[in-house]
């Protein structure tokens, strides 16, 4: 989870305001989050009525904005004023008169969604100086998986990697889209604590089967049909294995079995601990057909269709990356 928003969540909860808020970013998911707590909780509800002011930029003028701040709360201590789609408001940056002496008695959330505020402007200057500035940055692809068992430790739901790699592969890095996925499992299955394969598979929709993360166990395994089963799927559904995410999965995979091929024959507790319980079996099943030598070139493929993958010395689609790269491990 983002470290600034909790700390920012963390001050609102204790009533701890600043003035006002500037909130800006790419990413709508923490944006909407703090902008639900300035609605609900920040004031009683029988306050809400006379204190809770909504405004939205496309509709009113600055000067609009300026009047709600500096009119005094009703049977109340403070008033919320909440300016959505701030950059729709003209003249925006006429807001820093204001901001640069704001009112006691309001707390002001400015939500500038979709884009980054300019940070040559007084506006963000005082927003830094004076109040809270915000900016909810999209999070990045490689990032997601631990975003996510982090998003699960804060809900009480253990998410391993293996699962967490799985539902970013499969739904982006949308984090509204997680979470609501993620919460419907566990309204299904309220008495479990940690999400499983098989729950993804059932709640969520997601293959067990015609996954990335089991397609280099079927390259290296002996069910020849199940191998080109999924290869077939995946060049049918090419977004359901992005090239860079499926040799990422194929690299982690080669190299616990290169790790393998240095103990075969050591005692099964060495075994156990270099490689833990996961697909202990497979693993070790798999040296006989894959040998050190083996895996060395295929991981050596790997690197190769990596930079293939991202348009160097290669113009082929993921589609003929995908053949090529199975046709070339399977050699």
């Amino acid at each position: 989870m983002n470290a600034d928003y909790n700390k920012i969540l963390q001050t609102l909860k204790m009533r701890q305001y600043a003035p006002f808020y500037l909130i800006d970013g790419e990413e709508p998911y923490y944006i909407d989050a703090l902008t639900t707590h300035f609605e609900n909780d920040i004031l009683l509800p029988h306050e809400k009525d006379f204190n809770l002011i909504t405004l939205y930029g496309k509709d009113v003028t600055w000067a609009d904005v300026v009047n709600a701040c500096r009119r005094f709360p009703m049977f109340a201590e403070r008033q919320v004023v909440i300016l959505k789609e701030a950059a729709q408001l003209k003249d925006f940056n006429e807001l820093a008169g204001y901001l640069e002496k704001p009112s006691p008695t309001t707390v002001l959330l400015i939500e500038y969604r979709f884009k980054k505020a300019d940070g040559k402007t007084k506006v963000v200057k005082f927003a830094k100086e004076k109040g809270l500035y915000f900016n909810s940055e999209k999070v990045k692809d490689t990032a997601m998986p631990g975003w996510i068992q982090d998003y699960g430790k804060e809900i009480g739901f253990k998410i391993a990697e293996r699962e967490a790699q799985i539902l970013a592969t499969y739904l982006g890095n949308d984090l509204q889209k997680i979470a609501n996925e993620i919460e419907k499992v566990r309204i299904n299955v309220p008495e479990e604590k940690e999400l499983t394969a098989a729950m993804i598979q059932k709640y969520i929709g997601i293959s067990r089967e015609y996954n990335i993360f089991e397609f280099p166990d079927a390259v290296t395994g002996n069910d020849r049909d199940k191998l080109y089963r999924m290869l077939n799927y995946f060049l049918a559904s090419p977004k359901a294995a992005p090239m860079p995410l499926l040799i990422g999965s194929f690299y982690s995979h080669f190299s616990k079995l290169y790790m393998a091929t240095h103990l075969v024959g050591k005692p099964e507790k060495d075994i156990i601990a270099a490689l833990g319980y996961w697909k202990l079996k497979e693993t070790m099943a798999a040296t006989q057909q894959w040998p050190r030598a083996r895996v060395e070139r295929a991981m050596m493929l790997l690197g190769k269709y990596s930079t293939m993958a991202v348009g160097i010395k290669s113009n082929s689609d993921d589609k003929e990356l995908l053949k090529e790269l199975i046709g070339q491990l399977l050699n």
